[in-house]
C-alpha cells in the first residue's frame, strides 16, 4: 500500500467544439495532493474525466497521463489504477457495510473479512461491519468510502469536492482523514475544489484554473 507511487500530467490540453477549456502541466509524488480550483465552467471536473479515462467524446484531448513512468493515456478506465472520490460516497444500497468494503478488495487477498475489520477499526467504525448503509450518518459514510477506495490498492487517487456535501464542523476532520491516509499510503492525489479550506488543509500546490471564455 505503501509503495512509492508518481503521477506525471504531461502537455495536457483540453477543447470543447474546438475552443481550449484548460492546458496543465504536473507532476505528483508519493503522498502529495494537487489543488486544481476554479469556478464552475473552468473545466475541473472534465480534467478529472480525462484523468480517470471516461471523457466525454465531446471534448477534444491531448498529452500524456503517466502513472510510475507508464503513459495510461489511452487505456481503458478499469486499467488505469486511479482511484476516486467523489461529493457523494455512492455506497451499494443492497450491500452492508461489509459488503461495500469488501467489493474494494482485491480477488487476490485470501483473509478478506480480517483486512475490512481492520480498515473499519481505523477509521473508527469497529464493528460496522454488518450495519445497513442507510443508518450511517454523513461522516460515517465518507469514512467507509475511503477505506473502499484504499482497500482497492488504487496507485493514484482523484479527489471531486469530496467534502462539499458534508456539514461544515465535519468538513476539516474528513479532510485531515482522508490526506492523512493518502499520504501515508504514498499515493499521489489531485484534488478539484473551488473551496479555498480545501486546498489549505490538503497543504500542497494550487493550480488555479479561469472560467473559459
Amino acid at each position: 500500500m505503501n509503495t512509492a507511487h508518481h503521477l506525471v500530467l504531461e502537455d495536457i490540453h483540453i477543447a470543447l467544439a474546438g475552443s481550449p477549456l484548460l492546458s496543465l502541466d504536473a507532476e505528483i509524488g508519493p503522498g502529495e495532493v494537487l489543488t486544481v480550483m476554479g469556478p464552475s465552467g473552468s473545466g475541473k471536473s472534465t480534467l478529472l474525466a480525462y484523468l480517470a479515462g471516461f471523457l466525454a467524446p465531446a471534448f477534444q484531448a491531448s498529452g500524456r497521463v503517466l502513472l510510475d513512468g507508464y503513459d495510461i493515456s489511452r487505456l481503458p478506465a478499469e486499467r488505469r489504477g486511479i482511484g476516486l472520490l467523489f461529493q457523494d460516497s455512492l455506497l451499494f444500497p443492497h450491500l452492508s457495510v461489509a459488503g461495500n468494503l469488501r467489493f474494494g478488495v482485491p480477488r487476490t487477498v485470501t483473509d478478506k473479512a480480517g483486512r475490512i475489520e481492520a480498515a473499519l477499526e481505523q477509521v473508527g467504525l469497529s464493528g460496522f461491519g454488518s450495519r445497513d448503509p442507510a443508518t450511517l450518518s454523513g461522516g460515517q459514510k465518507a469514512r467507509v468510502a475511503l477505506m473502499r477506495l484504499l482497500l482497492s490498492e488504487p496507485c493514484a487517487v482523484l479527489l471531486d469536492e469530496p467534502f462539499s456535501k458534508l456539514d461544515r464542523p465535519l468538513r476539516h476532520d474528513m479532510r485531515r482523514l482522508v490526506f492523512d491516509r493518502l499520504r501515508e499510503a504514498g499515493l499521489p492525489s489531485l484534488l478539484v475544489t473551488h473551496d479555498r479550506e480545501d486546498a489549505e488543509d490538503a497543504g500542497g500546490r494550487v493550480i488555479e484554473l479561469d472560467r473559459s471564455p
